[in-house]
């Protein structure tokens, strides 16, 4: 069995393979290669390249010879073409958008799992890595837009007068939104957030934060807790009653997203001009669409003193841990399907981890939702 780590694209700090995983992936007498251009920081994985425990090859040989693939971002269609049938990619593949892409993989007799289709169930935590990256994103969030906003975060008593602590306005309390009140707090900050399901109250207070609570009728969630898309009058009450408190706050962050979708504008270019000069906003959702009006991805806008940041990858700011993780994500994945007997991945379909992110196998889509977008 040959596993290949490609090189992930130029601006990506994080890789699916760490010194540990490697170790894990060795002792099942598993063949690991990685792209010979692979700047690598791992000391440990380093060792295991230059004692030939993992070769190092050109990007094409690995494509060519390998039985399973993994990476962060999803493949290139020229690497597609270089892949043989049976091979199993497992990747973030965005597959709602990247309809080309899936098209070939189905084509070829590529099996490829999507890892934002992991479930969320209590058996497949270990595997799921949008949480884990997610989690790692809220917390850079707030990193970040401290180091930009003008003020200190805490309370502070000094000989010179009271400094009153910032206020930061989470919205979207997911994985993301939660890491982000417990680091803003941590940080000494006065925290309030908004979510669309009332069901998160006390999450958010569980972190000292204070939970803001609009009247928006009638809101729903997936049945693995994700929040669903609003309606257009919806969202016009969630804005008008979020202004006020994006006014007076030091930090906005938005989290808000809807799986396969464009993202919700729901901070308007009037409620950013209502902020105070100096103030911070960071939209986690830039990347599907953006939650602010004028944030652009990849950027960081001023306007009328405001800053927004749209940074697209914000796990990738602290990618010592993100790869940590992901790559604890992607062993976890194969090890759980993993048949010692003949050393090979088990297709079990039944299986209802399998099922949900299996992508294309032998020709077919197999994620009920994927199949149902692409008949």
């Amino acid at each position: 069995m040959n596993i290949f780590f490609p090189k992930e694209h130029n601006n990506e700090t994080r890789f699916s393979l760490t010194g540990e995983t490697a170790e894990k992936f060795l002792k099942k007498d598993i063949n690991l290669y990685i792209e010979k251009t692979i700047q690598v920081q791992d000391t440990k994985l380093k060792n295991l390249i230059e004692n030939k425990s993992i070769e190092a090859v050109e990007r094409d040989q690995g494509l060519d010879s390998a039985n399973i693939i993994c990476s962060l971002n999803k493949l290139e269609l020229e690497d597609i073409a270089k892949i043989k049938p049976e091979t199993l990619v497992i990747s973030f593949l965005d597959p709602f958008n990247e309809n080309q892409l899936i098209e070939e993989l189905k084509n070829k007799s590529i099996s490829s799992i999507s890892m934002e289709l992991i479930p969320r169930t209590t058996r497949a935590q270990k595997m799921d890595a949008l949480s884990s990256q997610a989690n790692l994103a809220g917390y850079s969030a707030v990193i970040i837009a401290s180091n930009l906003l003008e003020k200190a975060l805490p309370m502070m008593m000094t000989a010179a007068g009271t400094i009153s602590p910032s206020k930061v306005f989470v919205v979207g309390v997911g994985v993301a939104g939660l890491q982000a009140i417990a680091t803003a707090k941590r940080l000494g900050a006065r925290v309030e957030a908004f979510d669309t399901r009332p069901v998160v109250e006390d999450q958010v207070k569980s972190l000292g934060a204070r939970f803001v609570k609009i009247d928006l009728g009638d809101t729903e969630e997936t049945n693995q807790g994700y929040a669903k898309a609003l309606t257009e009058e919806q969202i016009q009450k969630q804005q008008e009653g979020m202004k006020k408190i994006c006014a007076s706050s030091d930090i906005v962050i938005t989290t808000a997203q809807v799986f396969g979708r464009p993202a919700p504008k729901i901070i308007t270019s009037e409620m950013v001009e209502a902020m105070q000069p100096g103030s911070v906003i960071v939209d986690m959702a830039v990347s599907s669409g953006g939650n602010v009006e004028g944030s652009k991805n990849g950027e960081t806008v001023e306007i009328n003193g405001v800053k927004i940041i749209g940074n697209e990858n914000l796990p990738g700011e602290v990618p010592t841990h993100s790869s940590q993780v992901y790559a604890n994500n992607v062993f976890n994945l194969i090890d759980e399907f993993w048949n010692d007997d003949d050393a090979s991945f088990n297709f079990d379909l039944e299986d209802e981890i399998l099922s949900n992110c299996l992508v294309t196998h032998q020709g077919n889509f197999i994620n009920s939702s994927v199949k149902e977008r692409n008949k």
